[in-house]
């Protein structure tokens, strides 16, 4: 019997809705036992019934997953499939879209982020982002760094605090060659940190972006396509850090480059046409056996 012969109205989730699909794409309904996946660990968030609309379009619909601490987690699709989306609504970065409107729950350790009174500077503190094009401040390295730290109040600087007797000078240099040692930077920039960061290679600017995330000392680190503009040896530093970063961050990256997501993620979800996530386990297993024919179609190049 084939995976997609074994799917049947009775044992499907949302038979009431119609099916979203692609040239070259499957028709088939999603089980909800392609999406538990079942960990060891603590969960880092948990998101149910999570749904994203943009004005009328339905961006994502019905998602539900757990994510694991201290692990990296790939989110890959074709363009379109609402994996930036559903990123984004970890740290409520959508709520900067005037026409979006987020339904459901997403826990960040039990927490949920989407209730009244949420102060979205702690949470974006704690869920830092790195976007998809390097955007460093057009300032030195050394200020890129201490930026996030100053703005949050965590460094007290300057002529009045000198006078004060607390100058965090000396703090700021460890912060910015820690922030920067854990992005393996600071062996390329150590002799530089006053020269505008503008200067920097791609790569570097993408590293940097990452360590000034990491300065704001926040538990979650979100990814959205950090390697796309770079050049092969800068994306391999970057992987190479990226699962570094796991012992002691959350990961969570999104990629369209599914042999990156096989190279680099603990496990991997699988987002497809209409918003729908479709599969999510082990990368082993999602790429070598996917229960999905849809997954499967995906991966071997059928469609997307």
């Amino acid at each position: 019997m084939s995976k997609t012969s074994q799917t049947t109205e009775d044992e499907t989730k949302r038979t009431d809705q119609p099916l979203e699909v692609t040239a070259g794409e499957t028709r088939e309904r999603t089980q909800d036992e392609w999406t538990d996946y079942e960990f060891e660990g603590q969960a880092k968030f948990s998101v149910e019934d999570l749904d994203v609309y943009y004005g009328d379009d339905h961006a994502l619909k019905g998602v539900s997953m757990e994510i694991p601490e201290n692990s990296v987690t790939a989110l890959i699709g074709p363009s379109g499939c609402g994996k930036s989306t559903f990123l984004r609504c970890l740290n409520r970065m959508n709520d900067r879209i005037s026409a979006a409107r987020i339904d459901g729950s997403v826990e960040l350790d039990g927490e949920e982020i989407y209730q009244d009174g949420v102060n979205l500077v702690e949470l974006r503190k704690r869920v830092g982002m790195v976007f998809q094009s390097p955007n460093p401040f057009p300032k030195s390295i050394r200020d890129n760094i201490s930026y996030g730290p100053r703005k949050h109040g965590d460094l007290e600087t300057g002529f009045l605090s000198s006078l004060l007797g607390r100058s965090d000078e000396e703090e700021v240099d460890e912060l910015v060659e820690r922030s920067l040692s854990q992005a393996a930077l600071w062996d390329e920039v150590e002799d530089r940190l006053d020269d505008n960061a503008l200067g920097l290679s791609g790569g570097q600017q993408q590293r940097l972006c990452i360590a000034r995330a990491l300065a704001t000392d926040p538990e979650v680190i979100l990814m959205d396509e950090p390697a796309s503009a770079l050049d092969p040896i800068a994306t391999s530093k970057i992987e190479d850090l990226v699962h570094e970063l796991s012992e002691d961050y959350t990961v969570v990256i999104v990629t369209h480059n599914m042999q990156q997501a096989a190279r680099i993620s603990d496990q991997t979800a699988v987002f497809l046409t209409g918003g729908e996530l479709v599969e999510y386990g082990d990368t082993d297993q999602i790429f070598e056996d996917p229960e999905s024919q849809r997954v499967e179609d995906y991966i071997s190049g059928k469609f997307g």
